[in-house]
């Protein structure tokens, strides 16, 4: 059987070897500076001009979506098998544990956690979708008595971001499974225990929760 790619036009085989020359300057650029490193960077890196890196991906959003795509799936399926637990407190702890690992993964993936790119539809689907794995394990650890019966996902949503962005610091300056302890103790606040104090305030809606998220840290996403 002949290989398409060697059959194909010389331009065409020309445009997918720079699509892929710039998925994976992307990639680098990404993890070393985050989502808001400059595309004129990504286009020298992979030795383009900026029409060429604009002409396949025109908006930012989508060479997120090109770099990140596998990881985002993987991400939902995780969440899959999370609600699939038959304990959900279970599901729950190994579903943050997976999290934490990739947003520990470099800084283009954590900044993943607190992005804001409506544009990206993959990056939407997998916000909506934790946001729904969250919230269907807290309700049945809830039913179960083992969640806090006051705790949202918009508590521990906020939490985790919060958390989430002091892993860059944290994996460089004290190795790369120095979140595990925070996250532990941090997940210990979920629990259901006799002697906790009911939460004071009231918990953040929904809009005010993605407000936040998109003011937190400091490699915020700007459009271009």
């Amino acid at each position: 059987m002949t290989d398409t790619n060697d059959t194909a036009p010389p331009r065409r085989r020309d445009a997918r070897r720079n699509r892929d020359l710039l998925v994976d300057a992307a990639r680098q650029t990404f993890a070393e500076q985050g989502l808001d490193a400059p595309l004129d960077v990504i286009a020298r890196r992979a030795g383009v001009g900026n029409a060429t890196l604009y002409r396949h991906f025109p908006s930012r959003a989508e060479l997120v979506d090109a770099v990140f795509g596998d990881r985002l799936a993987a991400t939902s399926a995780a969440g899959e098998q999370a609600r699939g637990a038959q304990d959900p407190w279970e599901g729950l702890t190994r579903y943050l544990e997976y999290v934490f690992t990739a947003l520990a993964a470099d800084r283009g993936s954590n900044d993943l956690m607190t992005a804001q790119l409506p544009d990206s539809r993959a990056l939407q689907a997998v916000h909506a979708h934790n946001r729904q794995t969250v919230d269907l394990l807290l309700s049945r650890g809830r039913d179960l008595g083992a969640v806090r019966p006051d705790l949202t996902p918009e508590d521990v949503l906020l939490a985790l971001a919060a958390l989430g962005r002091t892993v860059p610091a944290l994996t460089e300056t004290a190795g790369p499974d120095a979140w595990r302890r925070p996250l532990a103790l941090l997940i210990d606040g979920f629990r259901s225990s006799p002697g906790h104090h009911a939460l004071p305030s009231p918990t953040l809606r929904p809009e005010q929760l993605a407000d936040v998220l998109h003011r937190l840290g400091p490699h915020r996403t700007t459009p271009r």
